[in-house]
């Protein structure tokens, strides 16, 4: 039972300061007239107040509470690097049998700190957390077992009593990491794009001056740089050679000693984008279909037109002068012979062999295509006749050879079984027209196509009898298309309701320039977050397992389902950041999911830095592990709470009062009566 005086004024404490304020006035005024009763008012006057003050004892029965020592003990992936873990197991463990050994029993409250994704160390929110959970007068102290790297600094705003950091790592310990400081999001197709580059040393590293970097571009062929400067901002340039994603990744070998080498990888997507696409229109006589080729191309700000056509046929005897029909020659060499290999690609449409362009110029396309260039040609009547294309040095890339037949009765295009599995093709026929018949709507029909036998690729599309409309086939390197008609200008000028005119040529020409989304044998990957989703196309049969190689070397296999003709599909969910990759047969590809490198690694080398500030306010202090455990002793408030080999645990003495009681300290006619004694014997001093 704790006893203590305390005061229950019968007026307010203004109003009772106001009157002593007045009494002191006038003993002031009393003591300087020398009247010789002064004290004795004095005394009166104290008495007076007293009784306006009402002292009162107050009893109290309290129930003490224990203090709280609270333990946030890392397991984060970081603090697991070398030995950590084990320095991190035996602090724990140490921790709790020293602080249990204190005389005054001490209640811990120990939160074991492990990843969530690739957050971080969120060393501090689970501090912040463990101390509010407690009443901040019974906190004696808090220690985190850590290697003091943390992502969430702020999160700690104040701390009621001393923090401690029992620092994991060695002072040896030294990493290497390799990062990004600017990469552009989108490169030109062809051109080299600029990443710069950092690689860091931390720690004791050993002071390499420069290091040999390696990188790959979509998983393909090992690219070796030269070597790169430590801790030095250097370009890098890499050359993209497709459009659409691509993923850059870029390493340094580990180095002896250094903590991981999971940071000395970084991956980089880069989308590619053709920047103009250059394009060669070849014409034959003039036709209604022509103008509908260069609006097709025209319309699109990226595309680059060159328009080569024929006004007129060097059989035509019309006696206009040559002269009279151009401005300037027609730089016809420069173009098929010294610029073609600058075309993405080259259409022929209703072309007839008519002496304009040589057979060394023909053969020059015919190369372009071998070396991976991009042809299109479309016609009817003129290829079947005696001056086809198919009778030049262009047969030996060209797909279908002509019968000499060409159908002329109306015709519907339809998609043909393999042509539904074809990227190109795919889900066309879903498109509807405005032309109803028995079947419903469809597409508009074409009056015109030359009968031509497949010698090369597939047949994704037929028309006339059944007879091959649109073939498609690989020659060399590069892609070939015959469209055996000139009329899918009839698509575009909305008759009978028109048809896919516009998506069929541009699926066309990006199957033609090799485009990744158009390709028909391909296996992709794809990820949203942790969630990755395989895709694989093929034209016949069904593919096998899907091999999954994670980034640590494990593998693992899915299924793919139908969910198109000639698209599979399946999916899984990674876990763990970096490249993952993909093989069914001899196809393989790549899908990155997160950083290469997982926050935790980013700066691995242990320091009590980034809890300093924290430490430094509370009066707490660093200890390192590696030099042993310190000694966990009781402090008094206000006194040190850290020095060399031991930490504090500052006494608080939380109790909660269970019983109050109060009685009047005197009773009020006590006061009254010390009252008028006082001043009776100040009127007997003054009266002698």
């Amino acid at each position: 039972m704790i006893s203590s005086i305390v005061f229950v004024p019968q007026f307010g404490w203004v109003l009772l300061a106001a009157l002593g304020g007045a009494g002191l006035v006038l003993l002031a005024l009393a003591a300087w007239r020398g009247l010789p009763g002064t004290f004795w008012r004095a005394l009166s006057l104290a008495a007076l107040l007293g009784a306006l003050a009402n002292p009162q004892l107050q009893q109290e029965t309290r129930q003490p509470y224990p203090d709280v020592a609270v333990i946030v003990v890392d397991e984060t992936t970081s603090a697991s690097l070398g030995d950590r873990a084990e320095q991190t197991a035996r602090a724990a463990a140490a921790l709790e049998n020293l602080i249990a050994a204190l005389p005054d029993g001490i209640e811990l409250d120990i939160t074991r700190l492990s990843d969530q994704g690739n957050d971080g160390t969120r060393l501090e929110t689970a501090l912040a957390e463990a101390l509010g959970r407690h009443d901040p007068r019974r906190v004696a102290g808090a220690f985190a077992i850590s290697d003091g790297r943390l992502h969430d600094a702020g999160a700690l705003q104040t701390l009621p009593a001393p923090l401690h950091l029992l620092q994991t790592g060695r002072e040896a310990d030294w990493d290497r990491r390799v990062f990004v400081e600017n990469a552009p999001a989108y490169g030109i197709v062809g051109e080299s794009v600029e990443i710069m580059l950092r690689i860091e040393d931390s720690g004791a590293a050993p002071g390499t001056p420069a290091v040999p970097v390696f990188a790959t571009i979509n998983g393909g062929e090992v690219i070796r740089l030269n070597d790169q400067p430590v801790n030095a901002s250097t370009p890098l340039s890499l050359i993209l050679r497709r459009a659409g994603e691509n993923i850059l990744e870029i390493w340094t070998p580990a180095a002896t000693g250094e903590l991981t080498e999971a940071n000395n990888r970084v991956i980089v997507p880069v989308t590619g984008v053709r920047d103009r696409l250059r394009v060669l229109l070849v014409s034959g006589e003039p036709y209604a279909g022509e103008r509908t080729w260069r609006n097709l191309l025209k319309a699109d700000p990226a595309v680059d037109l060159v328009h080569f056509t024929i006004l007129r046929s060097p059989e035509k005897q019309d006696g206009v002068p040559y002269t009279e029909l151009s401005l300037i020659a027609f730089p016809t060499q420069e173009l098929f012979m010294e610029k073609v290999d600058d075309f993405d690609l080259i259409i022929f449409d209703r072309f007839r062999r008519q002496g304009v362009l040589p057979d060394p110029y023909l053969q020059n396309i015919a190369r372009y295509v071998q070396n991976g260039g991009a042809l299109l040609v479309a016609d009817a009547e003129g290829y079947a006749g005696p001056d086809s294309l198919y009778r030049t040095p262009l047969r030996e890339v060209l797909p279908a050879a002509p019968t000499g037949q060409v159908f002329e009765q109306p015709f519907q295009p339809e998609i043909t079984e393999l042509g539904q599995r074809h990227p190109v093709t795919r889900g066309l026929d879903g498109w509807q027209g405005l032309v109803e018949n028995d079947a419903g709507p469809s597409w508009g029909r074409w009056f015109q196509q030359v009968d031509v036998i497949p010698q090369t690729g597939y047949t994704v599309m037929t028309g006339s009898s059944g007879a091959p409309l649109l073939q498609l086939a690989r020659a060399g390197a590069g892609r070939v298309a015959l469209l055996a008609s000139d009329q899918v200008w009839l698509w575009a000028r909305g008759y009978e309701g028109g048809g896919p005119q516009a998506e069929l040529l541009r699926r066309l020409s990006h199957w033609l320039m090799q485009e990744p989304e158009l390709e028909e044998d391909v296996l992709r990957g794809s990820a949203n977050g942790p969630n990755v989703t395989v895709t694989r196309s093929l034209l016949e049969g069904t593919p096998g397992p899907v091999t999954i190689t994670a980034p640590d070397g494990s593998t693992a296999e899915i299924t793919l389902s139908e969910v198109a003709p000639g698209a599979f599909q399946g999916s899984f969910t990674a876990d763990q950041s970096g490249i993952y990759r993909l093989s069914e047969g001899d196809l393989v590809a790549i899908v990155a999911t997160g950083p290469a490198a997982p926050r935790e690694f980013e700066e691995p080398v242990a320091t009590s830095a980034l809890l300093a500030e924290h430490i430094n306010a509370s009066g707490g202090g660093v200890f390192r592990l590696e030099d042993g455990m310190p000694d966990i002793i009781r402090v008094n408030e206000g006194r040190l709470a850290a020095g060399r080999g031991w930490a504090g645990l500052v006494r608080r003495n939380a109790y909660a009062v269970t019983n109050l009681r109060q009685s009047p300290l005197a009773e009020p006619w006590v006061w009254l009566l010390l009252a008028a004694s006082f001043a009776l014997l100040a009127w007997r001093r003054e009266g002698r």
